[in-house]
């Protein structure tokens, strides 16, 4: 009988959780303290989690919260996530930590630094999450038009741009020679006839004598992204390490992972580990039918039922489980699941999901050595 691939598990986190409701519960109002966020981390330590990632877009849709919030004075706030991701590596010793970096108008070699510092600081823990996140949401009334779809290949081929760069430099380059052919275009054209008026028009620019952080312990941390559609499957298929995905049935998944890999042996990476997670959102709880009536009490403070671009589940750890090993049979290799209210359902995952799974020889039962690539089985960069 053969043995059952064992999947990975992250979990994303974000103040008191993925429901709207959630800090407006007795136990859920964000607390803007260390303690807050180094009891979330250390209980998806205890849990054996791979990585969590720490949420912080540039901008937000607006949404039935917004209302609730506005009802009862409270402004939905986050703390900056790679201060936060460095907090949390100096309080976790296994732990995968990926802060979100929102590339709109990045320049790599702060991105590169910054990460590089963090992988040091968590010897060799870190990774990034790389979002677009623009000033104006875009309506999903017009996200499949052309002049849209347009757009998003452009700003997602500068993101591409943007990682490939990224990892240039983590390779120690520091030259801006050896990385213009990376990114056609963003750099100053040395050969224009006014080189200032050239370099002023650029989009980025290589000090001639960066500070930089030392080759970090993984060589390059683990680029991880979020992709909804064909344009940021390309992109992930392209640029990153882990993509997650949003599907909402098995049949999804198949279809997912199948476009993801022709993306990725298209950008001539079919050679390489890149793990297509899927993103849920989880309501949890031992006692059935209970997850699915605290669902509802958290509706009801909303006051309409709360819908996401993820599957919402609520359920046992059981049922959960037999969700996950299902849709690992349609291609995926693991999951980040998003608590809908983290005083509950985080702890939930540790004490009833990853139990289960380690039941069914589905997870493992401690932490190895080794950076969070090697945990990821990503190999060499």
């Amino acid at each position: 009988m053969s043995t059952p691939q064992q999947l990975h598990l992250s979990a994303a986190l974000d103040g008191a959780g993925w429901h709207p409701a959630a800090r407006h519960q007795p136990d859920g109002t964000p607390q803007f303290t260390l303690d807050h966020w180094a009891g979330q981390a250390a209980t998806a330590e205890a849990a054996l989690l791979d990585f969590v990632t720490v949420e912080d877009p540039l901008s937000r849709l607006p949404g039935p919260g917004d209302d609730l919030d506005r009802r009862l004075g409270h402004t939905l706030r986050r703390l900056d996530a790679l201060t936060l991701a460095g907090a949390l590596a100096a309080r976790t010793r296994h732990l995968g930590i990926i802060p979100t970096v929102v590339l709109n108008t990045a320049q790599p070699a702060p991105i590169a630094k910054a990460i590089a510092s963090l992988d040091h600081l968590s010897a060799g823990r870190a990774g990034v999450r790389t979002q677009l996140s623009p000033a104006k949401p875009i309506p999903l009334e017009t996200l499949f038009t052309p002049e849209v779809q347009a757009l998003l290949a452009q700003i997602f081929d500068r993101a591409a741009d943007v990682v490939s760069v990224v990892r240039a430099l983590w390779d120690g380059a520091e030259d801006e020679a050896l990385l213009r052919p990376l990114a056609p275009g963003r750099f100053a054209d040395p050969d224009a006839e006014d080189a200032d008026a050239a370099a002023a028009a650029a989009e980025w620019r290589l000090d001639p004598a960066p500070s930089t952080a030392p080759r970090s312990p993984q060589g390059h941390p683990v680029v991880f992204t979020l992709a909804h559609i064909l344009i940021p499957w390309r992109y992930g298929a392209r640029a990153a390490d882990v993509v997650a995905v949003t599907p909402h049935t098995a049949e999804d998944a198949r279809t997912t992972v199948a476009e993801i890999r022709t993306e990725q042996a298209a950008a001539g990476r079919a050679d390489r580990t890149v793990h297509v997670f899927a993103d849920l959102l989880v309501h949890l709880d031992e006692k059935p039918g209970a997850a699915a009536d605290r669902r509802e009490r958290l509706d009801g403070t909303l006051g309409t039922e709360h819908t996401s671009d993820a599957l919402t589940f609520a359920g046992t750890p059981d049922e959960l489980a037999d969700l996950l090993q299902e849709w690992q049979a349609a291609g995926l290799t693991g999951y980040r699941l998003r608590p809908a209210t983290t005083a509950h359902d985080l702890p939930a995952i540790a004490t009833g999901l990853v139990p289960e799974l380690q039941r069914r020889g589905l997870y493992r039962t401690a932490y190895a050595e080794g950076t969070l690539r090697d945990r990821l089985g990503l190999g060499a960069p």
